[in-house]
């Protein structure tokens, strides 16, 4: 089997991916124009405006001439009490093309090839590995609290996610099977969800990020353990510290610029009752909808790494406690840093467990 490490191929992989990659944008580029000739209008009115308009040059998204207020397309600006006034949007049917479109296609496709990906790797590597065998010894990973917080978050995130993907998908996959009366209660009870555990979200990330922050910062040692790729393929153990540096890229790209980019989206979703117009909804939409997935894509492998792709790290997170020799393998600074204060315990590592 070829090396995922091999530069050739690490370099094909980064050019085919490139062309992906220029390809879904060209595609979203030339479908977010709505030409006229090629408009797929939602109602009559919109195509006799367009065809009314075909020959008028488009003012730019900063323009107050880029449309009537009663036919608005593009504006930015903030309409106030006077967007109630807008009878017909097109950009809304810009909107409805892209996010059932490219957007929908390329969001469903990574989601359902990243399991794919996991599970070959997890096939073809198998699970991170402990040098010594079981000591006995149990060492406190996680407090109470730090565990409270981190499951809270993570229960909101699935609450989140699980709704979401029912909002953005559920057209297409849940409705023909289950039928539209019963489809609607999903659909409704989605929504709700959604839109009351988004808030409770943000402030358990924002706990989470306080209660972690600290042991989150890179250091000197985080870059050979790159370099490694943790050594989830090679079962070397690079040197980490309380956290490796793949949860540290976790924490930074995933719970803060993510979390960021989520929060401040869905509020502007959630709250529409600031004088938001309807093109800045559909903004927020197109960038919620990219955060979501990736924030998805993310926390597959974190789910992955943290059960079992590295057997152990789950029970670290649920009961508190790690055994010596699973700390020493995989935290080994960590390990020697608490290793002279943290007394062996006298309890079998099951029944601390069961007090947990």
């Amino acid at each position: 089997m070829r090396s995922l490490f091999d530069s050739s191929f690490t370099k094909r992989i980064a050019r085919a991916a490139c062309v992906a990659l220029c390809g879904l944008s060209l595609a979203g580029a030339s479908l977010a124009e709505v030409p006229n000739k090629s408009a797929k209008p939602a109602y009559a009115e919109e195509q006799t405006i367009m065809q009314t308009e075909q020959h008028d040059a488009e003012p730019g998204f900063g323009s107050t001439a880029s449309g009537k207020v009663h036919m608005d397309r593009h504006y930015l600006g903030a309409y106030n009490d006077t967007e109630g006034t807008v009878l017909l949007q097109r950009g809304g049917n810009t909107w409805r093309i892209l996010r059932n479109g490219p957007i929908a296609m390329a969001t469903g496709t990574l989601l359902l090839v990243t399991p794919l990906i996991i599970f070959g790797f997890y096939f073809a590597f198998g699970p991170a590995r402990t040098i010594e065998p079981p000591s006995g010894r149990r060492i406190e990973r996680f407090s109470r609290w730090q565990r409270l917080v981190h499951w809270w978050t993570a229960y909101s995130f699935i609450a989140l996610a699980l709704t979401g993907l029912a909002i953005m998908f559920g057209k297409k996959i849940i409705l023909p099977w289950l039928g539209h009366d019963a489809f609607s209660w999903v659909a409704i009870i989605s929504k709700y969800v959604h839109n009351f555990v988004g808030p409770l979200f943000i402030v358990c990330s924002v706990l989470l990020f306080v209660t972690f922050v600290k042991n989150n910062f890179f250091r000197r040692w985080d870059w050979p353990w790159l370099k490694q790729l943790g050594g989830l393929a090679n079962h070397k153990h690079p040197d980490a510290a309380y956290f490796n540096a793949g949860e540290k890229i976790w924490f930074w790209g995933g719970v803060v610029l993510l979390g960021l980019l989520m929060s401040a989206t869905g509020l502007v979703l959630d709250f529409t009752n600031f004088g938001q117009t309807r093109y800045v909804l559909q903004i927020a939409n197109y960038l919620h909808i990219g955060g979501a997935t990736l924030y998805i894509f993310g926390a597959m492998g974190h789910i992955y790494l943290g059960t079992v792709g590295t057997p152990g790290a789950y029970e670290a997170m649920r009961h508190g406690t790690v055994d010596a020799s699973w700390a020493k393998s995989h935290h080994r600074l960590w390990y020697e840093e608490v290793a002279g204060t943290v007394p062996p315990s006298s309890t079998p590592a099951s029944d601390a467990r069961g007090r947990a």
